[in-house]
């Protein structure tokens, strides 16, 4: 089953059916320890509505701060070494990647989280920018995974790549974090089969294609979420980004006007198209 967050509320798909979730915020839908169950009850007790339109579709987040995880991937700790060797920092990834503590650092709070349809953004002082699609998971306030969503870490490789101190300007800006369209919300592991799918178009032609699946991922989702729930406290839940497996050439960097389109196997497809701040 999958939720959505709308102007008109909260809306659980389910079979192709469509359920108006009555008299519940996102937030408060979060806090349920058992999600899958509670919304099957929900779904078996409430009446089917009319489908959805796609611009009703908002980001799938309330109050909740987004997290990510850093070279989960063996491509991504490749591509991280080569753009931050000439500033010394190459082996920092190497060790990280072989190290039992993952890199994990904020993302984004809410408001600055943008859904499918809307715009990302690259920023203006930067050279090299590149989307990373990336499975995000939705951890609830006790640390339990209870569902996944498509995330778009968007990534200024220029300025990280200058000196890996850099990674918070690099990373969190307005409109560099988008989520959606969607959460899946199920009450068992994605299978490490799950396909992870990135397509690049410009002017409408796909400039850059790329494909994995979680296979290829060294982290196990719930140890990350064990990390990042240690020392920390996430009253209405968070989500947290697990890292990318598909990165483009070194020769490709995004432009405004491009097209993003990120599909994740069992959740769905996040559109977004890219700006640069006026």
């Amino acid at each position: 089953m999958r939720l959505f967050h709308t102007r008109q509320g909260v809306f659980l798909e389910q079979d192709g059916s469509y359920y108006l979730i009555p008299g519940v915020s996102w937030d408060e839908l979060i806090t349920h320890d058992d999600l899958h169950e509670h919304l099957a009850e929900t779904a078996k007790w409430s009446k089917p509505t009319s489908e959805l339109r796609p611009e009703d579709i908002e980001a799938p987040i309330g109050s909740q701060e987004v997290w990510a995880a850093g070279v989960t991937y063996f491509r991504s700790r490749k591509a991280r070494m080569d753009e931050s060797k000439d500033a010394g920092g190459g082996s920092f990834y190497d060790r990280v990647y072989s190290a039992e503590r993952p890199e994990l650092f904020f993302k984004a709070a809410a408001s600055r989280v943008v859904g499918t349809g809307q715009a990302v953004r690259i920023r203006r002082d930067a050279k090299w920018s590149v989307p990373e699609p990336e499975l995000t998971l939705l951890i609830n306030p006790s640390g339990k995974i209870i569902g996944y969503t498509v995330g778009n870490d968007m990534s200024s490789r220029d300025i990280e790549g200058e000196n890996p101190l850099y990674l918070p300007q690099a990373k969190v800006y307005d409109g560099s974090c988008a989520l959606g369209p969607c959460v899946l919300v199920i009450s068992h592991p994605l299978p490490s089969s799950t396909a992870i799918q990135i397509e690049i178009l410009r002017d409408g032609r796909a400039t850059f294609k790329g494909a994995t699946t979680l296979a290829e991922m060294k982290r196990n989702p719930q140890v990350l979420a064990d990390y990042l729930y240690r020392e920390c406290t996430f009253p209405t839940g968070s989500y947290l980004m697990t890292g990318t497996g598909i990165i483009p050439p070194d020769d490709f960097t995004l432009h405004a006007g491009d097209g993003i389109h990120i599909t994740i196997e069992g959740i769905g497809t996040l559109v977004n198209r890219v700006e640069i701040k006026a």
